[in-house]
């Protein structure tokens, strides 16, 4: 299985630091392999489906656990801070969520290292999940965040408004506005309205990890990258929460040692995590699923539309009929920006086409994945 599954036939199309300005360096080549790794920001994985952890709690009727495991969950009012101005939501039965990964480089997350700790919080992992009508099945576009783009003018869940900017990276939206400003860009580039939203920080990604004990992946090469702590030899292995977010962290070494690579890399361990979410929920029983729920809750932040027990059990419930060959996975269509070897740059009219299909409820054009920037690490990790 390769980490960028090939989309199903669809509608016909055609082949096409925050604010960091672009660097003066020109890259070699706009489509070929010339980015510098560089540490720094590491991005965080984590897919909705992490919350079906908690499904298995429904009617146990047990009150303190219920009341404990909502009290753990964290919510903004997104609706709220974005107001009205927005895209219209879907009447087909679809349903899309943004979910993010974030670090802030403080707490527990400063111990599992990848930058210092300056007061700030990123999002370095986006992705759009777009659940079809019917709850059969997804897709899972991923934005990487080091596209250059033009950020709205948004206000923040605590009234601040926030200027617009034009040419700066994705993920500056998060680090600018936190959860509102992210999900008002991302409705800005894609017409799309986020009809959720649902955030985990990496130590919390760790946690939940060693909860589900462990994700089994296989790898096609060698794969050790100093600054993550990953080291892992060519096979198959069950990774424990600290060697999961090496994985998803690690750019170096593999591919173009760019950030798509790494969201290569990010999707297919997608795949894993969601079939061993489905083994536990099979498996398992008794304190063991409750410790899972304990983690999960405390792990995410939410829209207040999932920020209760019930609304976050409902949610992953709709969500569990869907497994690994259910989901058809993509990243935005980019190309490398030939201005600075570390920023890429949107394929409009190939976007256009991916964003047009899922607002119709459509699989994701085979035309939209070819002839992009890729990161070349596609096979490197798969589920075993």
């Amino acid at each position: 299985m390769s980490a960028e599954s090939t989309p199903e036939p669809g509608i016909p199309g055609e082949a096409g630091t925050p604010d960091h300005p672009g660097s003066s360096e020109p890259g070699r080549d706009a489509e070929g392999r010339r980015r510098r790794p560089r540490a720094g920001r590491r991005s965080l994985l984590v897919t909705a489906w992490t919350a079906a952890g908690i499904v298995v709690l429904g009617g146990t009727g047990a009150g303190y656990l219920y009341f404990k495991l909502n009290g753990n969950i964290k919510s903004v009012d997104i609706d709220r801070a974005l107001g009205a101005d927005r895209p219209t939501k879907a009447d087909n039965g679809s349903e899309n969520i943004l979910v993010l990964g974030s670090d802030t480089r403080s707490g527990a997350n400063k111990k599992l290292g990848g930058g210092a700790d300056d007061g700030s919080a990123r999002s370095d992992t986006a992705m759009v999940i777009h659940v079809h009508e019917g709850h059969k099945k997804a897709s899972v576009v991923s934005i990487p965040r080091d596209t250059l783009i033009d950020r709205p003018e948004c206000t923040d869940s605590q009234g601040v408004t926030h200027d617009a900017a034009n040419d700066v990276m994705f993920n500056s939206a998060y680090s600018t506005g936190g959860a509102a400003c992210a999900v008002k860009t991302v409705e800005s580039i894609s017409g799309v309205r986020m009809d959720h939203y649902v955030e985990v920080d990496f130590s919390g990604f760790k946690k939940l990890v060693d909860e589900l004990g462990g994700v089994e992946i296989t790898t096609t090469k060698d794969l050790k990258d100093p600054d993550s702590h990953l080291d892992l030899e060519a096979g198959t292995h069950k990774l424990d929460g600290e060697q999961a977010l090496a994985l998803v962290r690690t750019r170096h070494g593999v591919g173009d040692g760019s950030d798509l690579g790494r969201i290569q890399l990010q999707q297919a361990f997608v795949k894993a995590l969601v079939d061993q979410v489905e083994e536990v929920g099979v498996l398992t029983g008794g304190s063991k699923l409750y410790d899972l729920a304990d983690t999960a809750t405390k792990a995410v932040t939410t829209d207040s539309g999932l920020g209760s027990l019930n609304s976050l059990m409902s949610f992953a419930d709709g969500l569990k009929g869907i497994d690994a060959s259910d989901l058809t996975m993509v990243t935005m269509p980019v190309r490398y920006d030939p201005a600075d070897p570390n920023r890429v740059l949107v394929q409009e009219k190939k976007a256009q086409q991916l964003w047009t299909a899922l607002r119709n409820d459509r699989p994701v054009p085979r035309t939209v994945t070819e002839g992009n920037a890729t990161g070349e690490a596609a096979g490197v990790v798969t589920s075993s």
